[in-house]
């Protein structure tokens, strides 16, 4: 799988200090609150629902404000009205970027992104202009215990590809599967013992385009930091890799 690559693996390792630290209230109570609002309240009909809940409770929500979240998804609270919105930007050094939001203002949005993307070397690009050069996934990870026996039990339970993260010297799996066969596959997994560490729907590059220049890489990384702290934005997949020497500089 090619989108599996050394950003990917430090990307990752950044996602779980973040949860550690408890950030981005805001940006998950958006995604339950829209998951909410197109499949319903009830999280064992609403897969989509289930997925924010539990990325909600990684960064130690609490359970009463992922209720009022859901509520306000459904309807019972009032309120601002949440949407999800999709970008496209292009970074430093021509790799692309999705960027996924979720706001109650558009109008206040949209700029907003624009100058974060703008302010740093990237640019905003048309819609469709970027997004065929990635491909969209259920993505699981895994820390198992017997890495071959939980790479066959993923292929037999529907995944499109098991990447093993060897960098990592840690029995990490990354599973990938279609993201209508990501709650099966997950759930087949957890039936086998083995657990998901996280479980999402992502972007993924079909061809990295790699960066090696420092000062490149650095603007890039600026951009990338910025947006997933800015808390309207709820995922941003970019098809960048880094060189090894880079990449050793940023792990």
């Amino acid at each position: 799988m090619s989108g599996h690559s050394k950003w990917h693996s430090i990307k990752h390792k950044k996602a779980i200090t973040d949860a550690r630290r408890g950030k981005a209230f805001t940006q998950v109570a958006n995604l339950v609150s829209v998951a909410a609002r197109q499949g319903g309240g009830d999280p064992e009909m609403n897969f989509k629902l289930r997925l924010a809940i539990a990325k909600a409770k990684s960064v130690n929500m609490p359970t009463a404000n992922i209720e009022r979240a859901i509520k306000r998804g459904t309807g019972e609270l009032g309120g601002a009205r949440i949407e999800e919105v999709t970008y496209e930007a292009m970074l430093p050094g021509g790799a692309a970027l999705i960027i996924e939001a979720a706001t109650d203002n558009r109008n206040r949005t949209a700029p907003e992104i624009r100058t974060l993307v703008t302010k740093h070397g990237g640019r905003m690009a048309d819609p469709g202009s970027v997004m065929y050069q990635f491909d969209h996934k259920g993505v699981i990870r895994l820390q198992p215990k017997d890495v071959e026996a939980a790479t066959l039990d993923a292929i037999e339970a529907g995944a499109e590809d098991v990447v093993e993260d060897a960098e990592e010297g840690e029995g990490e799996l990354t599973v990938y599967t279609k993201p209508t066969a990501l709650s099966a596959v997950q759930k087949k997994l957890s039936e086998l013992g083995h657990e998901a560490e996280s479980a999402e729907l992502a972007y993924i590059p079909k061809t990295p385009v790699m960066i090696s220049d420092q000062k490149t890489a650095t603007q890039i990384m600026k951009i990338m930091d910025i947006l997933e702290d800015y808390e309207d934005v709820t995922g941003a997949h970019a098809n960048f890799d880094l060189s090894p020497e880079l990449a050793e500089q940023l792990s």
